[in-house]
């Protein structure tokens, strides 16, 4: 058996990429004519070092192990590090977490209070674990962001080992360091909204995918699957967006027959059934009884919710209401074209924009020159190519969800693109280490010289967005860029006079300049992000903590408003209301403290009192829940202390107007002032 090499260096046909140390670092013979069609069958490496090199925690070379614990180590490290600050970060997410502390039925389905009222506008997946780990520990908001960062630590730690099976533990290095040095997930995996578990699902999908291709492994491919379906209950259907480019590379690289990847891939559907489905079985044949009600659908459903307003309605802006295609802890814009305000003018150079562009787009340029340069140095490498599968998996992945979100209408915001980070990250580790083991070929070097120029480039331009902040690094990155470039095109490293031992000085040099023209800006901007502690809705990476506000509040507003609403906003350390109103609520005896319209109102006053308070309206005061029979019939049994006045259902609007509610209150109960907030005490 051969294994054949293309002028790229890398993609061995058949084999898997674990090769000799040497292969590291010694360039791949090319033809003399410099011919890009012809390829050199070669002997395979030794069985025992191929095997070797695929074994976790078998022999390896002596600086793998230590390069992979400390790639960990200071992932931890830059996501753990004080993390405290954050404080409840999103205070919606917060509230649904600490009610599923209190409650294992708020738990299950994702209720936004202990009293299981109403949920958040999400499936609960994502909820689960720091709930859990409140349940373990004590709810605190170390309890709830910890296990955000640890799987953060878990999504580098498992793109690492997929990079390494194709193109060996460098690549790896570079793909693992690349995803933790990118701005938007050092900000979510130190945040507590649904993207950090969303990603990690996406990562290990991946991987699991990778393994299934290696060997047609439909077990693989089946647990691929209901990963994804884990997926799609943390954040809906942006969990099945990589499923096209998953089932492309298996059925494209799979060493079996096409019927056998056709029912492979039908494995992994049954897959994504199981777990998704009976999750969606389960809370649609409860009784709404027994459980919350379903925000963010006008019927109670969890299927009109996903297919609706967290679906065609993302993509489309349909949908009415005060924030058209809006969601929970998300607020989005008037109309089906509020989302501008937030993720930019939709378009193709969406991701490159001022919304989008420092959260993720650091490597984008470079990760799509090297998806298309290794999808033309690979084009003759046989079927079952692990490199080429690799390049369609993360390609597809990539191409498919940035087209998504940059094209959509309805509600995007520039955190979404976390999911984009992996894919990023696995296109530019596999593509440079790649085309660096074959810098001999001229075409080769040239790629790479571009692609670092332009990255260097592209940094300078994003670090000038924000021009008060360390202006000579622009400066410092274009040079870097510039040199790098020239001694990949001279091939500095490869000088015939210089001796062995300088060489090797040489080629350590180009490989450090490299690595500083292309990611010195993504790290900056990165180590700022993490500096920053973030609260509110809308979080965003840089230098600047800057965060909007659930609903129409500014992040950091505590208190009440001159509205009278309670609780807008997100600060350090949580939302509180005033004094007066905490007090208030807590010695209130009745299932729910208080009823307010908006689900950040009612958020802020749950961590503030440790109550459960009903948001009337769900989001944003415009889901048909409770009607005003339904609110009457809980107050007849003394369920609701207390009704705020104010709030973002005081605007009217929305899919189902409650203003009948608050009129009702106002000519059956005396007003009183609390704080700054109008208050109504029901009942007797």
């Amino acid at each position: 058996m051969t294994a054949t090499i293309s002028p790229t260096a890398g993609a061995q046909g058949g084999s898997p990429a674990g090769r000799p140390p040497a292969a590291e670092e010694q360039p791949h013979p090319v033809p003399k004519d410099g011919g890009t069609a012809t390829h050199r069958p070669v002997s395979p490496a030794p069985a025992a070092q191929v095997r070797r090199d695929r074994l976790l925690f078998g022999p390896q070379p002596r600086w793998v192990r230590p390069s992979a614990a400390l790639l960990l180590v200071v992932t931890a490290a830059l996501y753990l590090w004080n993390l405290e600050a954050t404080g409840y970060a999103n205070s919606f997410y917060a509230a649904a977490i600490q009610a599923g502390t209190k409650d294992w039925t708020a738990l299950l389905f994702g209720s936004l209070d202990a009293g299981n009222a109403i949920t958040v506008d999400k499936p609960p997946a994502a909820l689960w674990i720091p709930a859990l780990a409140g349940r373990i520990f004590g709810f605190s908001a170390l309890s709830m962001l910890i296990p955000q960062a640890l799987m953060g630590v878990a999504a580098v730690g498992l793109l690492y080992l997929t990079i390494k099976r194709v193109s060996g533990p460098a690549a790896g290095l570079l793909a693992g360091g690349a995803l933790a040095l990118t701005p938007v997930a050092a900000l979510m995996f130190r945040f507590n909204n649904p993207d950090a578990m969303l990603t990690l699902c996406l990562v290990l999908a991946a991987h699991l995918t990778t393994r299934a291709i290696e060997k047609a492994g439909w077990k693989w491919l089946a647990a691929a699957g209901a990963v994804i379906g884990l997926a799609f209950l943390s954040k809906m259907l942006q969990g099945f967006l990589i499923v096209p480019g998953l089932a492309l590379a298996y059925l494209w690289a799979a060493p079996t027959t096409l019927g056998r990847r056709l029912l492979h891939l039908l494995a992994a559907a049954a897959g994504i059934a199981v777990v998704a489905g009976s999750y969606i079985v389960l809370f649609q044949l409860t009784p709404a009884s027994v459980r919350p009600y379903m925000a963010g659908s006008e019927t109670n459903s969890f299927l009109e919710l996903t297919f609706g307003y967290n679906g065609l309605g993302r993509i489309t802006g349909s949908g009415g209401g005060i924030l058209a295609g809006g969601n929970a802890g998300n607020a989005g814009g008037p109309g089906g074209s509020g989302n501008v305000g937030f993720g930019g003018t939709a378009g193709i150079t969406r991701m490159f924009g001022t919304s989008f562009g420092g959260e993720v787009s650091w490597l984008l340029s470079a990760a799509l020159i090297l998806l298309a340069a290794g999808l033309w140095f690979t084009r003759c490498e046989s079927r079952t190519s692990k490199t080429r599968a690799a390049l369609l998996l993360w390609g597809g992945w990539l191409v498919i969800t940035a087209g998504i979100f940059s094209f959509m209408s309805g509600t995007v915001h520039p955190y979404y693109a976390v999911a984009l980070a992996p894919a990023i990250a696995a296109l530019a580790g596999i593509g440079s280490l790649e085309l660096w083991r074959g810098r001999a070929y001229w075409p080769a070097r040239v790629v790479l010289a571009v692609t670092v120029l332009a990255t260097s480039v592209w940094s300078a331009v994003l670090l000038g967005r924000d021009p008060a902040w360390l202006p000579g690094l622009r400066v410092v990155i274009v040079v870097l860029g510039v040199l790098a470039a020239a001694a990949l095109l001279l091939r500095a490293d490869g000088m015939a006079a210089l001796p062995a031992r300088f060489r090797k000085a040489a080629t350590a040099g180009v490989v450090i300049l490299c690595l500083l023209a292309g990611g010195l800006g993504s790290t900056a901007w990165t180590l700022a992000t993490a500096a920053q502690p973030h609260s509110g809705s809308i979080p965003t990476s840089g230098p600047t903590a800057s965060a909007m506000g659930g609903g129409f509040g500014a992040a950091g507003r505590t208190g009440t408003d001159g509205a009278g609403s309670a609780g807008m906003g997100g600060g350090p350390g949580g939302e509180t209301s005033s004094a007066e109103l905490t007090a208030l609520l807590k010695s209130s005896g009745a299932k729910w403290s208080a009823i307010v319209s908006g689900a950040t109102q009612a958020a802020g006053l749950e961590l503030a009192t440790g109550t459960s308070v009903i948001a009337l309206g769900g989001w944003n005061g415009g889901d048909p829940y409770p009607t005003l029979a339904q609110f009457q019939a809980m107050v007849d049994r003394g369920e609701i202390g207390y009704f705020i006045s104010g709030g973002m259902g005081g605007m009217g609007g929305g899919r189902g107007d409650n203003s009948e509610v608050a009129t009702w209150v106002a000519a059956n109960y005396p007003a009183q002032t609390v704080g700054n907030a109008t208050v109504y005490k029901l009942g007797a």
